[in-house]
C-alpha cells in the first residue's frame, strides 16, 4: 500500500531542530476478542468492570471471551516528526506512548516545561523522531471501544507506520531511513514488544520504558487509576460509552508519579492533558507479552525504582536469582543481543514526567548510541561514552535545579 500523510508547514521548535504535525492513513487488520459484555454506560457500571478485571485469582477477559473476529479498516494516525536544521538523521526513533498520555508524553511542553525527551533526541544527540497517537487515542482515528480498539489492532498499526517510514512512503517526510528503533512506554512498550514478537526483523533496536513481563500488579493501576467514564469530562464528552479516564489528579500521582520525584505544576498539567483508556484495550493487553519473542536485536528495558503497573511500587523486590523484576524478561527474549536493564532510582512509572526524566532519557540515547544505533547509523561515543560527542542528561528549562536525577534536598 502506498502511503500519503497531510502535512502542516515545517516549525522550528528549537535552535537546533524542526519539526511537523502529520496525519498517516494506514490500512490495519487484526484478530480481535469477542468480548460477551454490555459497554459500560455509567460510573457505576465502570468501577463494576475494574473491579471484575482487577479480582485477584480470577481472569475476567477470559471469562467474558467468547471467540475472535478479524477487523480491518483505513485509518488517520496523528503524528509529530522532527529531524535535526541539519535535514533526516540515518536512524529514526518511532516513540509509542502508554495509557494516560497522547504523543505528547514524548515532547512534554505546555506553559514552556522543559520534560522533552524529543529535543534530547534531536538536538543532543542528532536523532529523527517520531511521535503518534496510538489508533483509537488523542487526534487518531477513534472506533469502537470494545470490538474495535484493542491492543493487537493498534499494534498493526504501528506495524504499517513502521513499513511506510523506513521506505519513505510517508510524504512530508524526505527521505527513507537506514535504521528504525522503536521506544515504548507502558502500554506502548507492551505493544512494541508484540510487534517485535511478530515480525522479528521489523526494528533495528528496542527500549522498553515502564516495563515489565509481570502481570501480577495490573490490579493496582486499575484500581488506583479511580477511573470514570471519559465522555463525563468535558474535554472528553464527543466520545462515545466505552471510554475511561482518570478520576481525578490524585489518581494520576498515584499511577505515574514516585514520592518527592514531581513538581506539582507538572502533576497537574498531566492530569489536565491526559488521555482515556477503552475497555477493550483493557479486555486485550493482558495477551501482548506472554510469548517468547525471537527478536535479535539490541534490547534495553528501562523502569522506574517504584513503578506500580509492571513492579508493585518496588522493582527491586525480586524473585531470587534476579537483581530485579524487569530483568526477568530475558527469558523472553533469549535472542536478545546486549540485553540490558537500568533501574532509575526512585521514580514512579511516568518516567519522562519526573526530576529524573534527564538520566532516563541519557540511559535511552546512550543504549542505542553503544549499540550501533546511534543517529548516522553507527556505534558512536564521545568522551562521556554518550551518543553526541558531550555531556549528557542536562537539565535545561523552566524548572532549573528541578531538572535533577534523585529527589531535590
Amino acid at each position: 500500500m502506498k502511503y500519503i500523510a497531510a502535512a502542516s508547514a515545517i516549525v522550528a521548535i528549537a535552535s537546533a531542530k524542526k519539526c511537523q504535525q502529520l496525519t498517516v492513513p494506514v490500512h490495519a487488520s487484526a484478530r480481535n476478542g469477542v468480548f460477551d459484555i454490555p459497554i459500560p454506560a455509567t460510573n457505576v457500571d465502570t468501577t463494576n468492570f475494574f473491579l471484575n478485571l482487577s479480582q485477584q485469582g480470577a481472569n475476567y477477559t477470559a471469562a467474558v471471551l467468547t471467540g475472535y473476529a478479524t477487523v480491518s479498516g483505513d485509518y488517520n494516525i496523528a503524528a509529530e516528526y522532527c529531524e535535526p536544521d541539519s535535514g533526516p538523521a540515518d536512524t529514526l526513533q518511532i516513540l509509542t506512548h502508554g495509557i494516560g498520555f497522547d504523543r505528547t508524553y514524548w515532547n512534554f511542553a505546555p506553559k514552556n516545561y522543559n520534560y522533552s525527551y524529543v529535543n534530547e533526541a534531536v538536538d543532543e544527540y542528532g536523532y529523527s523522531t517520531f511521535a503518534y497517537d496510538r489508533l483509537g487515542i488523542g487526534e487518531s482515528s477513534h472506533g469502537n471501544p470494545l470490538s474495535e480498539i484493542q491492543a493487537l489492532l493498534e499494534v498493526d498499526s504501528l506495524r504499517a507506520l513502521t513499513v511506510a517510514l523506513r521506505s519513505g512512503g510517508v510524504k512530508g517526510i524526505s527521505s527513507p531511513f537506514k535504521k528504525v528503533v522503536h521506544v515504548g512506554h507502558s502500554y506502548g512498550s507492551q505493544h512494541t514488544y508484540a510487534l517485535t514478537a511478530m515480525y522479528p526483523t521489523i526494528s533495528d533496536g528496542i527500549t522498553l520504558t515502564g516495563f515489565s513481563q509481570n502481570g501480577s500488579f495490573a490490579g493496582l493501576f486499575l484500581l488506583g487509576g479511580n477511573f470514570v467514564e471519559a465522555n463525563g469530562v468535558a474535554a472528553f464528552s464527543t466520545l462515545p460509552d466505552g471510554y475511561f479516564a482518570a478520576g481525578d489528579v490524585s489518581a494520576v500521582q498515584t499511577n505515574f508519579f514516585a514520592p518527592g520525584m514531581f513538581d506539582t505544576a507538572v502533576l497537574n498539567a498531566a492530569y489536565k492533558t491526559g488521555q482515556p483508556v477503552t475497555v477493550g484495550e483493557l479486555l486485550s493487553f493482558g495477551g501482548e507479552t506472554g510469548s517468547v519473542n525471537k527478536f535479535a536485536g539490541p534490547v534495553h528495558i528501562v523502569t522506574g525504582e517504584r513503578d506500580i503497573p509492571y513492579c508493585g511500587g518496588n522493582c527491586l523486590a525480586a524473585p531470587t536469582g534476579y537483581p530485579n523484576i524487569p530483568s526477568t524478561s530475558k527469558n523472553y527474549i533469549p535472542n536478545a543481543k546486549n540485553f540490558e536493564v537500568t533501574i532509575i532510582p526512585g521514580a514512579g512509572h511516568g518516567l519522562n514526567l519526573e526530576y529524573s526524566h534527564p538520566t532516563t532519557y541519557a540511559s535511552i540515547l546512550n543504549y542505542f548510541a553503544q549499540n550501533g544505533l546511534s543517529s548516522n547509523g553507527t556505534e558512536s561515543a564521545g568522551g562521556d561514552g554518550s551518543g553526541k560527542g558531550s555531556g549528557k542528561g542536562k537539565g535545561k528549562g523552566k524548572w532549573g535545579k528541578k531538572h535533577h536525577s534523585s529527589p531535590p534536598s
